[in-house]
């Protein structure tokens, strides 16, 4: 840092660190939680993800990020996204990290031609392996889930990656307990919902769904609803549909059932698990996924599409919390206007973090402003943005009319109220 930079830092009240933030130049919009956004950043000529993280948000909780960043820094493994830098302005924070630009596990799958059982044990032992890595560590991840499972280029072998470790906590001894409610809804394991206290478990709990979800095209838990969620996944029954499941191995059903045991102290640990003998690829069959994938990512982009409308009322709160001058330098990095970071969004898949929390009720309330005008506005933007890509048009008008049916319900319903 030059003493000319220094001293400016100073007299604007800006923390030693600031100086590294006129190295990078900040590009789109990449996703938004309670806390901050993400933007993708050029800086030495290589791309990055920025998370900005506003003081505001987080007063009276800045040990939280401090702790991220202290974990983040120890991690060095080929299938966790990796730690870049660091810096602060007055009231912001700027967490700096590798830039996964080869897409979301479901999307990169749907782009190739063919995916068999195999390949999806294979994926599962990546994933597995970053999972081991950090509970070896004493660290819970706590946020699993396919769109936090992303591939670092395009590139055929690419490494897939283990990215969003805003909700992460180490543990303070191996047997030690969380309270806090986080995870996301359909993921987080029934122990966490129930609020018992938690720990590694609740993370092998997570990639039974994934693993379910992957060989299959569904969820094995279909509640819409919390309380009934909880009951579902309590139960312990697990049902392997004989008309998608035929074809799928008996040691695949026998790995997941290890895995969605409802007692956390049944559950298989990361170490037990692989060592699973499905995870060696021998006994899994050639079975082409990929129908049952499609389209479930087809009903999962029309409700991701959905969710960016809260995305935009998201960076809308954060907007209204920052407190930089208009004149600032800093002024312009959270958008102002939600609607185009929302349809910044839409157009792009590749995030360094999940757009929201699900679960994460401990997390500071957002104000709510925009006008529903602009939210219609939003609403219809990012649906139609989804429908042309999907490809069968039959499906997709069937799937919109449902939607905008379902929107028009809620609106005269939320105008009666």
């Amino acid at each position: 840092m030059s003493a000319f930079s220094g001293m400016m830092n100073k007299l604007q009240g800006q923390p030693d660190s600031y100086d590294k933030k006129s190295k990078y130049r900040f590009g789109k919009t990449l996703g938004a939680g309670t806390y901050g956004i993400v933007r993708e950043a050029d800086v030495n000529n290589e791309k990055v993800a920025v998370k900005i993280i506003l003081k505001k948000s987080v007063k009276g909780n800045e040990q939280m990020v401090y702790d991220e960043l202290q974990m983040l820094q120890t991690l060095k493994h080929p299938h966790i996204v990796q730690f870049v830098d660091w810096f602060e302005s007055r009231d912001k924070f700027y967490i700096v990290t590798q830039l996964a630009t080869g897409g979301e596990l479901f999307d990169r799958i749907c782009d190739k031609g063919k995916f068999t059982e195999k390949d999806a044990s294979q994926t599962i032992k990546q994933v597995l392996e970053a999972v081991d890595y950090l509970h070896q560590r004493n660290i819970v991840h706590r946020d699993l889930k396919p769109e936090n499972l992303l591939y670092l280029t395009r590139e055929a072998d690419s490494e897939l990656v283990l990215a969003d470790f805003g909700i992460a906590k180490t543990l303070e001894s191996p047997g030690a307990v969380l309270t806090s409610m986080a995870g996301s809804f359909g993921y987080a394991a029934p122990e966490v919902m129930l609020k018992q206290g938690h720990g590694k478990a609740v993370d092998m709990w997570s990639l039974g769904v994934i693993t379910y979800t992957l060989l299959c095209g569904y969820s094995p838990f279909r509640s819409e609803n919390l309380a009934d969620l909880v009951d579902e996944c309590k139960s312990g029954r697990i049902i392997f549909h004989e008309r998608y499941w035929k074809d799928v191995s008996k040691d695949a059903k026998e790995f997941i059932l290890t895995l969605l045991q409802p007692d956390p102290k049944r559950r298989a640990s990361s170490k037990d698990a692989l060592k699973h003998i499905w995870l060696t690829g021998t006994t899994a069959s050639d079975h082409d996924l990929l129908p049952e994938i499609r389209s479930y990512l087809a009903k999962m982009k029309l409700k991701r599409g959905i969710e960016l409308v809260k995305l935009g009322n998201r960076i809308d709160a954060l907007k209204l919390q920052d407190s930089e001058e208009p004149g600032s330098p800093d002024a312009n990095d959270i958008p102002a206007n939600a609607q185009n970071a929302a349809g910044l969004a839409v157009k792009n898949h590749v995030r360094g973090v999940s757009p929201g929390r699900g679960l994460a009720t401990n997390e500071a309330g957002e104000k709510r402003s925009m006008s529903n005008a602009a939210k219609s506005a939003i609403f219809r933007e990012v649906v139609l943005a989804k429908v042309r890509e999907m490809k069968d048009k039959e499906k997709t008008d069937r799937l919109v009319a449902d939607v905008t049916k379902e929107h028009e319900r809620r609106k005269s319903f939320s105008g009666q109220r």
